[in-house]
């Protein structure tokens, strides 16, 4: 996995979440057909404050945020858990979503206890299911709020 999307698109970083982003995280839009997959970045930041385990990064492209992502890496656990991510409307179809998958899986490899990573998505959200195959990661049914689970294992 490397962080290029791909011809003529740009690699994107992911940065910690903080005072300087912030609001940019909170100028992110979904389109409209995908609204309902994704809670909203408020709700996720606000999260993010009240949950200790809770790694929020920022997808950059550019200098420009991007797009939002949301995991857990729980030092008593081997998985790893990305449980939000969204690519502005107005940037998605430039590859940024797959650059942004690339860069998380990195950052979350380097976590020397993690043996594997979960995503859970809207079963209808047919563009996850194909973005999040092409990394290797294997659907394993739903969970109790109906979202389906998929699992990669790292290989280690």
């Amino acid at each position: 996995m490397t962080g290029d999307a791909g011809v003529g698109s740009r690699p994107v970083v992911l940065e910690p979440v903080g005072k300087g982003n912030r609001a940019a995280i909170l100028a992110l839009e979904l389109s409209p057909e995908q609204r309902g997959f994704v809670a909203s970045n408020a709700e996720s930041l606000a999260e993010a404050r009240q949950d200790d385990e809770a790694i929020a990064r920022a997808v950059v492209a550019a200098g420009r945020v991007v797009g939002f992502l949301m995991y857990s890496a729980p030092d008593d656990d081997d998985e790893a858990t990305i449980y939000r991510f969204m690519i502005d409307r107005r940037e998605q179809g430039k590859g940024r979503g797959r650059a942004a998958v690339a860069e998380a899986l990195k950052e979350i490899a380097r976590l020397s206890h993690i043996r594997r990573v979960s995503i859970c998505y809207e079963p209808e959200n047919e563009a996850a299911r194909r973005l999040y195959a092409s990394f290797g990661f294997a659907e394993k049914g739903l969970d109790e709020d109906g979202e389906m689970i998929a699992v990669l294992e790292l290989g280690r």
